[in-house]
This record gives structure tokens, sequence and C-alpha cells, in this order.
């Protein structure tokens, strides 16, 4: 498979957004980020409205200087341009019934997540033109690397090209929130919805299911709570690794670690028949993500995650999460060690 290109700022021409009537749906970590990017960029305030429903977030960006508008039918009629950043699961919903009627027919909609278009949850008209623009990164760095001149990793595509050129504005876009500087890689709605969902649905349970394991085998080998707790996870030094990783390779940040401990996990990582867990995954991937059980299964409890109490299954899982003996003994540790959690965290 030939390489993914990357597009760098000086393929992307801003000009294309002057006079546009650029409208956030959502102003949450992402929104806020972009918005303030759009705006230090050079879009004028004006040109910049905020939809939200009454709430903290509407406050947020009022106190940040952007004009806010709560009817989303009228925010749905003045835009050329929507960025739609409201958590997946709702999306379907607020776009569909109160802003795709609306909308005019050469709109630019962003998606910062191709999760609804790739399972055509969305509704939208054949002149408008449906971008991602999809920042790799939390809302609060989108934002301070911007401010730093930095650039941050982003993917990039165009999903319906009703315009012909939804490129060209796709591109401006991710150079007006920071996102070329460091260069947008080309993907899809497909790539980044397999990847994202890949990594919820078998690569982090399993890591979650190892630490499960691997804490319950240690403590029958005698180690404390306190111990186990702080040499796995609460010493922060996985999230060490991690960011060694991202800077010196995933391999290659192993040099920071000692020869014992070289030897061990490379010699250890070699030795592991990865068959079953390629096998695992694949199956995840084909069976669950792919042909779209996954999107049917969460739709048919879309409305239970609104709920309180166990009666939301997303609330009952973490009951049973919190049940497992590493889970109580986390909280076992926190509650005697409060005050040095305390001061390892100021």
């Amino acid at each position: 498979m030939p390489s993914a290109k990357i597009y760098y700022d000086s393929d992307a021409d801003p000009s294309l957004l002057d006079n546009k009537q650029v409208v956030f749906l959502g102003f949450g970590n992402q929104g806020a980020a972009q918005a303030q990017n759009l705006r230090d960029f050079g879009i004028p305030n004006e040109r910049i409205l905020i939809a939200n429903r009454q709430d903290a977030y509407a406050e947020d960006a009022k106190s940040k200087g952007f004009i806010v508008e709560h009817d989303f039918v009228k925010a749905a009629a003045v835009a050329d341009v929507l960025f739609l950043l409201i958590p997946d699961q709702v999306q379907p919903r607020v776009f569909n019934e109160q802003f795709s009627p609306s909308m005019k027919e050469g709109a630019t909609i962003v998606i910062a997540s191709g999760y609804n278009v790739f399972f055509k949850l969305l509704q939208f008209k054949p002149q408008q033109d449906v971008v991602m623009v999809a920042p790799r990164m939390i809302g609060s760095s989108v934002r301070s690397l911007f401010q730093k001149g930095k650039g941050f990793p982003c993917f990039v595509s165009v999903e319906q090209d009703g315009s012909g050129s939804g490129l060209g504005t796709a591109l401006a876009l991710s150079r007006a929130i920071g996102a070329t500087k460091a260069g947008a890689i080309a993907s899809s709605a497909r790539e980044e919805t397999a990847m994202d969902l890949l990594a919820e649905q078998a690569l982090w349970p399993n890591i979650i299911m190892l630490f499960r394991e691997a804490f319950s085998v240690l403590k029958e080998a005698g180690c404390s709570d306190e111990a186990l707790c702080y040499e796995m996870w609460m010493s922060k030094e996985p999230a060490e690794i991690f960011e060694r990783a991202a800077e010196d390779g995933f391999i290659g940040q192993l040099k920071h670690h000692s020869t014992v401990s070289q030897f061990g996990q490379l010699s250890g990582a070699l030795s592991l028949d990865g068959i079953a867990a390629r096998t695992h995954f694949k199956d995840i991937l084909n069976n669950q993500i792919l042909n779209g059980k996954f999107c049917r299964d969460l739709s048919k409890i879309e409305a239970d995650l609104e709920l309180d109490g166990l009666q939301n299954p997303l609330n009952e899982l973490y009951r049973r999460a919190e049940q497992t003996e590493l889970s109580q003994a986390e909280k076992r540790v926190r509650e005697r060690l409060a005050d040095l959690l305390s001061s390892t965290t100021t």
C-alpha cells in the first residue's frame, strides 16, 4: 500500500475561507480549541458562531468573546462551514433533526470523527461537501501547541465532494486551526473509524486485562497492594514510557531502560506467539466493527446511555469493573495514601 500523502501549510489556501460563516456545533474541548485557533489565525470573530444549548459550555464561549446561538435551526441556516463537534452518539439526532433540513445546499460539514459518516448515520445533501479534519490530540493541546507556533498530528479527508473543491476547503480549515504546520495526513472516515474502534474494543481491553491478571498473580505471590499499584501504574512510569515511544520510537525507547529491563522486554516480546491476538483483532475488526454490528448494538441502547444509576449500561459496566481485585486494591491504596498522592500531583 502506498504511503499516505501529507499536506503542509504551502498546500493550503486560506483565502478559500474569506467571507465564510463558520458555525461550531459544540464548544467542548475540541470546539473551544479550534474556534479560538481559527479566530487567532485571522477569521473575524463575527464570522464565527457557536451553536450550543444553554449550559456551562455556552457560558464559556461567551466568556471568551464568541457569539452564541441557542437556536440550532437559526445557526444551521447561516452556516457556510459547520464543525460537527458534539459527541458521536448524539450527532445523528441533533444534526439530522435540527441542522440538516435548514442548511445551505453548498455548505461544508466538518467532522472530527469518522464514526457517523462511515456508518451512514448522517443525512447530507448531494451538493454539500463533507470533510474530515481530525486532530489526533486532545483539545487543550490543539490550543496550546497553536499558541506556541507548533503543529499537531491531524487526519484530513474528503468524504463527499459536492462542490468539487472539498479538499481545498478541508486544507484551508486544517491550516487555520494549525494542523498543516506539522503536516496533515490524508486519511478517510473508514480508516479513522477502524483504527479508533479497534484500539477501543480490542487493544486497550487486552491491556486492561493483562494489568488485571498480572496484578492478581503478583498479589498471590505476596506483593502488597501499595507496591503493586505504584509499580504498575501509579508512579506514572507507563505514561513516561509512551511519551518516550512517541519521541524515540516504540522500540527505541527501550534504550532508556536498564539492561535487565531491555533484555527481559525484548526477549519476552519476541518469544510470544501473536497468532491468537492477531486472530482476535481480526475478528473484532471484521465481525464487530467494519460490518456495523457494534454500531447497531450501540444504537439500540443510545437512549439508555442518558439514564441515571444502573439503568445506564455504561454505569453498570463501571460497577462491574470496580469490583475487580485491582480496582478494590487501588481504592484502598488511594484512601490510605491520600496525602502522598496529593503531593505527587501538584
